[in-house]
């Protein structure tokens, strides 16, 4: 029986560095913002760190083992830029490239696809004294660490530069709620910029390494909506979709940023060299998509920025962090992408959701039944937008585990493999039983109740 997904398609589980290794400045690693941000007392939910995390550092071995068990055919997993290179530039540190050609051969040795990001968040503390993506010499240091990255780690199947520069920019330099923590109009456009010429950057070192496996960004995408019909509603919805879905993709595809980003900066806005679109445009193989909600806008004139919308959609489903569950958001955005850019190919790189799971996994198992129905219906919409015509390659699940779910700590459970935070004891969920279902029939098990 055919299930609607292509033969080729792959199957995975993401994850990010600081929120899962632990171990942060072992074997010779620098500190990073996150690093930072999370020892700054008040700035996360209980003081909580990435100390400890799920302690992959030393547990690698046995996870990849759990994802063998489990059957991903892929693994999607940061790199910890300052583990490479603690001070972010020059010196290279022997002991952190060799944790990740541990990890690259483990996840081979296993029949598992190695999916890397360059930078999932964690940009080296000492970077960030000078500047950090504030300065535009980091497109240079990003390029240099990458290509380090891609010679040592030769065995990575897929590769993705950045990972939602959008919420890199927007939490860690205009609302201050993620690291680097500012809080600064002019300071957010100049990070967008300086991330976008930094990927251009990598690109480029990959492409003249001669590499002949795939290379794109990771962003992170909404479909927004008007909460209303009336007017002010419609135009606030434009500039959201402006600032959150195009900013980023637009100059690489286009090269230019959407006049409505520009507008709402205003005075904020920086002059931009020509030039740098040179860089920006660099050919891409793929673009990662991560998905977890529609964007329901509604006006507010007292926003400078149009940020996404949270707009409280009384009659829905929503999950611990207060997202509204709307699975054909998933096949819209992905029929969007097309529609706009083309048919580049695509991953779903990241979609999941935090419910409640107790501290503690009963000896009967978890059971997670409202995830269980949220991979079940966004998967189906996944394969929704493959009957539309969209390029989808892959889907990738957030998260393999529970973690440290950055400024909130490790009050929110994203993982379909439960971790005790007190044992790092792993107990897959329901969830993980019902994926490893869908991985080994190929998609049928959606249909199957």
């Amino acid at each position: 029986m055919s299930t609607d997904f292509p033969s080729k398609f792959v199957w995975g589980a993401a994850t990010a560095a600081y929120q899962i290794e632990g171990a942060p400045l072992e074997d010779g690693a620098g500190p990073s913002i996150w690093q930072r941000f999370t020892h700054t007392p008040g700035l996360t939910v209980n003081g909580d760190t990435g100390d400890v995390a799920c302690d992959h550092y030393h547990r690698y071995a046995a996870d990849v083992a759990l994802m063998r068990a489990l059957g991903l055919q892929a693994y999607r997993f940061s790199i910890s830029w300052s583990r490479i290179m603690p001070e972010g530039k020059g010196r290279v540190n022997q002991r952190g490239v060799d944790f990740y050609r541990r990890l690259v051969d483990a996840l081979l040795a296993a029949g598992i696809k190695p999916v890397a990001t360059l930078y999932h968040w964690d940009l080296p503390a000492a970077l960030d004294d000078h500047g950090g993506w504030l300065n535009r010499d980091i497109a240079a240091w990003f390029a240099d660490y990458a290509t380090v990255t891609f010679k040592a780690l030769d065995g990575v199947e897929l590769w993705a530069t950045l990972n939602e520069p959008w919420v890199v920019t927007d939490g860690g330099y205009l609302h201050g709620a993620l690291a680097p923590g500012h809080r600064n109009l002019f300071e957010a456009p100049i990070a967008s910029h300086n991330l976008l010429r930094a990927h251009g950057r990598a690109v480029k070192a990959y492409r003249a390494l001669g590499i002949d496996k795939p290379i794109g960004i990771v962003v992170n995408l909404e479909p927004k909506v008007p909460a209303s019909s009336n007017d002010d509603d419609l135009a606030a919805t434009a500039r959201a979709d402006a600032y959150m879905n195009r900013q980023y993709l637009d100059p690489i595809f286009f090269g230019e940023y959407p006049e409505a980003v520009t507008a709402m900066f205003g005075e904020g806005w920086p002059e931009i060299p020509s030039a740098d679109f040179d860089d920006i445009r660099a050919p891409l193989d793929f673009v990662g998509i991560n998905y977890y909600k529609r964007g329901v806008t509604k006006n507010d004139p007292n926003k400078v920025v149009e940020r996404a919308a949270g707009v409280y959609q009384p009659r829905s489903i929503h999950t611990e962090t207060g997202w509204e569950v709307h699975a054909p958001g998933l096949t819209d955005i992905l029929v969007w992408f097309r529609d706009r850019y083309g048919d580049t190919p695509v991953y779903v790189t990241e979609n999941g959701a935090a419910f409640y799971d107790p501290p503690t996994a009963p000896p009967s198992g978890v059971d997670d039944p409202l995830r269980v129905d949220y991979l079940r219906e966004h998967i189906a919409a996944v394969r929704e937008a493959l009957r539309r015509g969209v390029d989808v390659r892959g889907y990738f699940v957030w998260s393999l585990l529970d973690n440290l779910e950055w400024s909130l700590g490790f009050s929110k459970r994203f993982g379909i493999v439960h971790v005790d935070f007190h044992t790092l004891q792993r107990t897959p969920k329901k969830s993980a039983h019902f994926y490893s279902d869908v991985i080994a029939t190929h998609g049928a098990a959606l249909d199957q109740r």
